[in-house]
């Protein structure tokens, strides 16, 4: 089900306030199938990973708080191409979003899976301008047999300062209790990684996620503070 997205409240803290207003300047950079095909990125990039029904698309509209910014189709495993979203006020780019195709998704051909399983684990290793890394899971299955291949590939750079999430979405579905309950045990399986209760729908962790993904971006710069001008990527 779709959501609509929502602007920040008159509650809602300056920090975040800032965080919000900066993810709501995304806008379509490029879509590649290949890696070769994505332009170089000279500032903080950060990746959106997770399996075909995790709620990804639907994560990065409620983020940026526009509809439609990423493709959230009803039939999972439709996007087959790497998209990037850059970030930043007054037409400056200062971050770059990717989003990245689902995986797992049964209705996909073996070829198809095997392919984009080598693409994603060839961009998670070595796209050199790698800031971050969200990981969404649905709490109602946990981190499963491909969530923790993806885990393995990526553990070495999470080693070396890589910044990691695991975004836990569609947490309506579960009670306080249940969701206390999977987060300690993701926690645990996490290696290092941040680990997030997240739901578009209630709107729950929105604004500390934002805020998060900021700190990432503009790790000597204040929360609050507006974005530093740099150039466009090539």
């Amino acid at each position: 089900m779709s959501t609509t997205p929502q602007a920040p409240t008159p509650d809602t803290p300056p920090e975040a306030k800032a965080a919000l207003g900066w993810m709501h300047t995304a806008r379509f950079l490029t879509t590649a199938a290949q890696l070769h095909h994505l332009p170089e990125i000279t500032v903080p990039e950060i990746a959106f990973v997770g399996r075909s029904n995790a709620g990804k698309s639907t994560c990065i509209n409620t983020l940026t708080q526009q509809r439609q910014l990423a493709f959230a189709s009803k039939k999972p495993g439709r996007t087959q191409h790497i998209n990037l979203f850059a970030l930043g006020k007054q037409g400056v780019t200062d971050a770059v979003l990717a989003d990245l195709p689902g995986y797992g998704y049964a209705a996909v051909s073996r070829s198809d899976k095997q392919r984009w399983q080598q693409v994603m684990a060839n961009y998670l290793v070595s796209r050199q301008g790698l800031t971050g890394i969200v990981l969404l899971c649905d709490p109602r299955l946990g981190l499963t047999e491909l969530d923790e291949a993806l885990l393995e590939v990526v553990r070495p750079r999470v080693q070396a300062g890589l910044k990691f999430l695991v975004l836990l979405t569609k947490a309506d579905k579960l009670t306080r209790s249940e969701q206390a309950k999977v987060l300690s045990i993701t926690r645990l399986q996490a290696g290092g990684g941040e680990v997030r209760m997240f739901s578009a729908l209630k709107k729950q962790g929105v604004e500390e996620v934002a805020q998060l993904l900021w700190r990432w971006s503009h790790p000597a710069t204040d929360a609050g503070a507006a974005p530093d001008a740099t150039p466009e990527p090539k």
